[in-house]
């Protein structure tokens, strides 16, 4: 057998695993409910987290280097270029995304090009996923589940349309909407989905933090997380988002 005939084969194990591990997760997120810090509700009081005061201070620093980013969309990729995996959500250019980390590990170039935007990162506790999140006009991201509970999902606002009624995103049964300069954080264990029906582009700033749990749980979420950095759901976004970000002007 030659490597073109092998490929079929490598797909359809990736794909086993992958299904399998999600499975895993999923039922692994029963257990992590008993041994969570925090509630484990759609959608979290800020109050119960010390540095979004912080986070939301670092706001118009953070937008600044958006809007440099921004002056060159053309080398921002669609989320699906980066992550394969999301294909089914991403579509066309309606669903940009420029990354920071990708669980703990930083992308260089992109890091470099906003300074002030990597140390508000850095100041965050556990961070291990961060990216500029950039949803197009008229697009919506269907209903989907993250993959595990370990994670704590933020979203600053940056910038948001100014027709903010018909910007939303589902948790669960819960509608909310971004503010420019406000943090929103939800569990995306939940299902959940996101919809723009105005006529200009929504930009947050995706985090991903560990969650807070007693040692049991922060013991094993860090061998899920350890897991994950070493599978191909970290790996081959990593990879893209490095071979994107090295690309010629």
């Amino acid at each position: 057998m030659n490597a073109t005939d092998d490929k079929p084969t490598r797909s359809l194990w990736r794909r086993l695993v992958t299904r399998i591990g999600k499975r895993v997760l999923h039922w692994y997120d029963r257990l992590q409910v008993r041994h969570s810090l925090i509630p484990t509700e759609p959608v979290l009081a800020n109050e119960l987290f010390d540095w979004v005061p912080r986070l939301e201070a670092a706001w118009p620093d953070i937008r600044a280097e958006l809007d440099r980013v921004l002056e060159r969309p053309e080398e921002i990729p669609s989320f699906h270029q980066i992550s394969p995996e999301q294909e089914r959500i991403s579509k066309g250019n309606n669903w940009k995304t420029f990354g920071f980390f990708v669980f703990g590990t930083p992308v260089e170039e992109n890091c470099a090009r906003c300074p002030r935007t990597v140390e508000a990162l850095r100041a965050l506790p556990g961070l291990q996923n961060a990216m500029f999140s950039i949803l197009a006009p008229r697009y919506h991201i269907p209903a989907h589940k993250g993959p595990t509970r370990a994670l704590l999902r933020c979203h600053l606002g940056l910038r948001v349309p100014r027709d903010a009624e018909n910007c939303w995103i589902r948790v669960d049964d819960r509608i909310c909407r971004w503010q420019e300069g406000k943090v929103l954080l939800l569990d995306d264990t939940y299902e959940h989905e996101v919809r723009n029906d105005t006529d200009e582009t929504r930009v947050v700033l995706f985090i991903d933090l560990d969650r807070p749990m007693d040692r049991f749980g922060n013991f094993c979420n860090q061998a899920i997380i350890s897991l994950i950095r070493v599978s191909a759901f970290a790996r081959k976004p990593l990879k893209n988002l490095k071979a994107w970000s090295r690309r010629p002007a």
